[in-house]
């Protein structure tokens, strides 16, 4: 019924006394999230929304075993948090925060495979669970339902606006992944999709895209040799002009790679109906499943 999170994950807040982290935090507890500690050095003994800080992940760990962590700290310190929460294997660890330096997102990715950790984002909205009612990050939990559907997106809006679709179509869904926007980040589309496919309870799944890279391509291809559940995708950005930037830092076209036409031709080519707008998603799947 679920994908990386379920009702066993007991969350670990790092930059929980900040204002991102202390407002979203006190948002992950309404919806139902079991965090249990929170991290600020120099803060320790302090507690937040009844959560109580510490200095360090090991001291957290140590007090409340916790097993995932969801990071608010500013760019320039997030690398350090993802490799501490690395280092003591939580998993998944999402990082929510923006404009974090390539360098530190390749050095963060290349220690969470060493490790065997998945990583989500940077420049992510987080990770939910509904039918555990856990959500690890910003997601507004109100606009997603319980479901057979897994849904993942490189466009945090584009995700709630889908989910809300969906939930008003009556159509649920099983965990939803917001990937990051950013040219680098740890879980890509197409491993995302194989935990998919692992997990019996995902029926059908929703990928969608935006213009840069080839990810989706290659996740594409993937779908048309490996899964054979109903895919519906959508690609966002299909009127960019070429070498503009559009929102994100990866969603840049370069040459022939990265527009949507072509990640549209590829998905079409696995047999994977993309929809025009957002608002056909829930309509397709309706149709196939």
């Amino acid at each position: 019924m679920a994908v990386l999170v379920n009702r066993d994950t007991r969350v670990l807040i790092q930059g929980i006394t900040g204002s991102q982290g202390a407002f979203h935090s006190g948002a992950m507890l309404e919806y139902g999230t079991r965090v249990v500690a929170g991290v600020t050095p120099g803060k320790a003994g302090q507690k937040v929304h009844g959560i109580p800080v510490y200095d360090s992940v090991k001291q957290a760990k140590e007090e409340h075993d916790v097993n995932a962590s969801v990071i608010f700290v500013p760019a320039r310190f997030a690398a350090d948090a993802a490799l501490e929460a690395i280092a003591a294997e939580l998993d998944p660890v999402v990082v929510i925060t923006e404009h974090v330096p390539v360098k530190d997102e390749i050095k963060v990715i290349h220690a969470a495979k060493r490790k065997g950790v998945t990583v989500i984002g940077p420049n992510t909205p987080g990770i939910i669970t509904p039918g555990a009612k856990q959500k690890l990050g910003i997601m507004p939990g109100h606009v997603f339902s319980h479901g057979e559907v897994g849904l993942m997106s490189r466009s945090g809006t584009l995700t709630y606006e889908i989910a809300a679709g969906m939930t008003n179509e009556n159509l649920g869904i099983s965990t939803a992944i917001g990937l990051g926007g950013d040219p680098c980040v740890g879980l890509t589309p197409i491993e995302a999709v194989k935990l998919f496919q692992k997990d019996k309870d995902t029926k059908a799944l929703v990928l969608v895209g935006e213009i840069g890279g080839d990810a989706e391509e290659r996740a594409a291809a993937y779908i048309k040799e490996h899964y054979d559940r109903p895919v519906v995708g959508f690609i966002a950005g299909r009127t960019a002009p070429p070498g503009k930037r559009m929102g994100h830092a990866g969603a840049i076209i370069s040459g022939s790679t990265g527009t949507a036409a072509s990640k549209i031709q590829a998905l079409n080519k696995a047999g994977v109906e993309v929809a025009k707008k957002p608002s056909d998603i829930a309509r397709l799947l309706d149709e196939m499943i």
